[in-house]
């Protein structure tokens, strides 16, 4: 069989992939509790490897994986979720896919690879059973309650006291009483529901993502003196808070980044802004001046 110079390329570059992704697949197989899910990565790892082979043979070349990549994505999974960084991983690799119906044109055992490719994201789709996942529901009712609530205080308490220790002072206290009353209206939520999670659980995740969102959103007001750049600050943390949050679901569980991001920081911001609002309109009906 004649292979053109550039399909041989080609082939080399899925090559690198493929036993990229058997190292990478290999490594997780080991950190994964679930057994069956483990046994599901592992024989993963082993078919990127018999691919590997399967292309060697047309190329005639070894060729070394991607180091970099592998512990990035390693990492990732390992710190952000398997099922995150798998995800990413497979999204990272939709833009060198149609390379391969070049090669299947003239290796058709390259179609049987492709298609098995695809059954390895079913699988991996599958295995959505991650705790951190599960749970997404109670980190959603947290981390949009808190940005909220706080960000509608904070932006109240800011005309309002116009004192940044004040206002990091007010803004703590409702946090952190507000994230203990949300953390246990989920556990009543969770427990009065029909459903595999864990109340307890569902109540730490809820009370932790409030708590984590109260600290960063205040944390501007504990280090700089002017209320309006803490003010600013605060509210693009929000919106940081918002967007890297959003993606994750958006690559986790294929959901839409663009519908979840702005219902999310649209609600936010409104309420801000209302709120920045009402404080001006209530120091002028009780008259005062700070």
């Amino acid at each position: 069989m004649q292979i053109t110079e550039d399909i041989r390329e080609k082939i080399l570059v899925f090559q690198r992939l493929e036993i990229t992704e058997h190292h990478i697949y290999r490594r997780l197989a080991g950190k994964i509790k679930s057994p069956e899910n483990a046994g599901i990565v592992a024989q993963i790892a082993e078919d990127e490897l018999r691919h590997y082979d399967g292309l060697k043979r047309y190329s005639g070349r070894d060729v070394q994986p991607d180091w970099v990549t592998m512990w990035t994505y390693y990492f990732v999974s390992r710190i952000f979720g398997f099922t995150f960084g798998i995800k990413l991983m497979e999204r990272s690799e939709k833009g060198v896919q149609k390379d391969y119906d070049e090669i299947i044109a003239v290796i058709p055992e390259a179609a049987t690879f492709k298609h098995e490719e695809e059954i390895h994201e079913e699988k991996l789709v599958a295995m959505l059973d991650e705790e951190r996942l599960v749970y997404a529901g109670s980190i959603v009712l947290g981390l949009n309650d808190a940005l909220v609530e706080l960000t509608g205080a904070l932006a109240g308490l800011t005309l309002a006291l116009q004192n940044v220790k004040l206002i990091a002072l007010s803004g703590l206290i409702t946090g952190v009483a507000a994230s203990m009353s949300m953390a246990a209206s989920e556990y009543l939520s969770t427990r009065s529901e029909d459903t595999n999670k864990n109340p307890v659980r569902a109540a730490i995740y809820t009370g932790i993502a409030y708590i984590i969102t109260v600290i960063l959103l205040i944390l501007p007001y504990l280090l700089f003196n002017n209320y309006y750049l803490d003010l600013g600050i605060a509210l693009t943390t929000a919106v940081i808070i918002i967007a890297v949050f959003n993606y994750y679901i958006s690559v986790a569980k294929d959901e839409s980044f663009r519908e979840r991001f702005l219902e999310m920081a649209g609600l936010s911001l409104g309420v801000a802004i209302f709120s920045f609002i009402l404080g001006y309109l209530i120091r002028i009906w009780l008259g005062i001046e700070l």
